[in-house]
C-alpha cells in the first residue's frame, strides 16, 4: 500500500466514524435529497445561503457506505463560506477528479481532504459513492429537491 492509499483509508475511516456537520439545520435555505438506488446509499444535504451568496452552514443527514459519508463529510466542511459559484466550480472539479479527468494537482482543497478522492476513479464502482453528496448539493443550490447518481 502506498501512502496515497493509506492516507485514502484512514481519512474515510476517520470521516466515516467521526463526521462532521452530521446534522438537520432547522430552517435551510436551500436542501436537496440524494439518492444512489443500486447501493442504498441515501443523503440529505442542508445549506444556509446568506443574501450574499455566501454559504453559512452546510449538513447532511441519512446513511450510507463509509465513502459516501466521509465525502458528505468532508464536503460541508469545505462549503462553509464559499459563495454558490465557488460551490458548483467545487462540484465540477470533485466530479472531474473522481472521474479520473482531474487537470492538474489538486490545488483548491482548502484542507487537503478533498484530495484523498483523487484516486476513487480506479473504483468505478465506489465514484457513485463519493459523488452522491456532491450531486445532490448542487442540486440544491439549482433550487431542485432531488438528485441521483443515474
Amino acid at each position: 500500500m502506498n501512502i496515497s492509499d493509506e492516507l485514502y483509508q484512514q481519512t474515510i475511516l476517520d470521516y466515516n466514524r467521526d463526521p462532521r456537520n452530521f446534522r438537520k439545520i432547522e430552517h435551510p435555505t436551500h436542501q436537496a435529497h440524494g439518492l444512489n438506488p443500486l447501493c442504498g446509499d441515501d443523503y440529505t444535504i442542508y445549506m444556509t445561503v446568506g443574501d450574499d451568496g455566501i454559504i453559512r452552514d452546510a449538513s447532511f443527514d441519512g446513511h450510507g457506505c463509509a465513502i459516501s459519508k466521509a465525502s458528505a463529510s468532508i464536503m460541508t466542511v469545505e462549503l462553509v463560506g464559499k459563495t454558490m459559484e465557488r460551490a458548483h466550480e467545487l462540484f465540477t472539479e470533485f466530479q472531474n477528479m473522481t472521474q479520473g479527468h482531474a487537470s492538474g494537482e489538486c490545488e483548491e482543497c482548502t484542507s487537503g481532504k478533498l484530495c484523498v478522492f483523487s484516486g476513487v476513479w480506479k473504483y468505478p464502482e465506489r465514484v457513485k459513492c463519493a459523488i452522491l453528496a456532491w450531486h445532490a448539493m448542487d442540486s440544491a443550490l439549482n433550487g431542485e429537491e432531488a438528485a441521483s447518481t443515474e
